[in-house]
């Protein structure tokens, strides 16, 4: 089974702040990793190769930074990564990353199985795998939480809802979104690491002229949105002491949450 696997290196975002004149992310001196849902399909792809065999190719877009994400998906089990990596390819929106993603995977030829993470935590936008299914004419499935049985024609799979799941046949080739609840990713291997990360890594980089787009297709130039203003709200929280003894202070609270409860309505 010939699996292809789209990863994405992002800042991690439990210490992100924000330029207050530009509205970006300020990346400098943020530590990089690969997007948490990504590692899910990653460990899918893997696992689904010691069982059918076939290789894993991982394919990420973004600076050349970002090989530190494909040497890490090889140290987990990947058999080689891609990555997209030119100036051109800056400042996409979903759109036109999808559009260069998939004109990647349109390079490559032959594949079963295309996984991805349901979203980015960079983004949430959760747009790319579906985009990317509709670019290529492939059927999809998303919010993959359980992967039930593979045969040469099909996949089974469990999506999840709010309250529950859903069992869906989807026919090969096809693409996955998958989430956390789907496995545990496993830790990459030393010397599989150690190798990837050698001159000799199975590792290529393309550029927008190895894939065959013109600039005006990908990047900033063939985005159909733009970002205007990116800022982080601001909370402003009110508090108030009641005194007297425990009767009079529950009695107060429960008339002012009344009260707050009548402006609401």
């Amino acid at each position: 089974m010939d699996i292809i696997v789209l990863v994405k290196q992002v800042p991690d975002t439990t210490d992100v702040k924000l330029d207050p004149k530009t509205g970006n992310i300020i990346r400098e001196g943020l530590d990089s990793i690969i997007n948490p849902d990504d590692l899910h399909a990653l460990e899918a792809a893997i696992s689904l190769k010691e069982t059918w065999g076939g290789k894993v190719t991982v394919i990420s877009m973004g600076p050349l930074q970002a090989i530190d994400a494909l040497s890490e998906a090889i140290g987990m089990g990947a058999d080689k990564g891609i990555l997209l990596s030119d100036k051109a390819f800056a400042g996409a929106d979903t759109w036109a990353t999808s559009f260069t993603l998939g004109k990647a995977i349109k390079k490559l030829g032959k594949y079963d199985l295309i996984l991805c993470g349901r979203q980015a935590i960079d983004g949430d936008t959760a747009q790319i795998g579906p985009q990317v299914a509709d670019y290529l004419q492939i059927p999809q499935t998303t919010y993959v939480c359980e992967i039930e049985k593979v045969n040469k024609k099909s996949i089974f799979v469990k999506r999840q809802l709010e309250n529950g799941y859903e069992r869906i046949q989807c026919v090969l080739p096809a693409l996955l979104t998958v989430i956390g609840e789907l496995n545990m990713p496993r830790y990459p291997d030393v010397g599989r690491l150690i190798s990837a990360c050698q001159e000799k890594a199975p590792i290529k980089f393309w550029n927008a002229a190895d894939i065959g787009v013109k600039t005006r297709q990908i990047g900033a130039e063939g985005s159909l949105t733009h970002v205007i203003k990116t800022f982080a709200p601001k909370f402003k929280r009110e508090g108030e002491i009641l005194e007297g003894d425990t009767k009079d202070a529950v009695r107060n609270l429960i008339g002012k949450l009344a009260e707050v409860g009548m402006r609401s309505e």
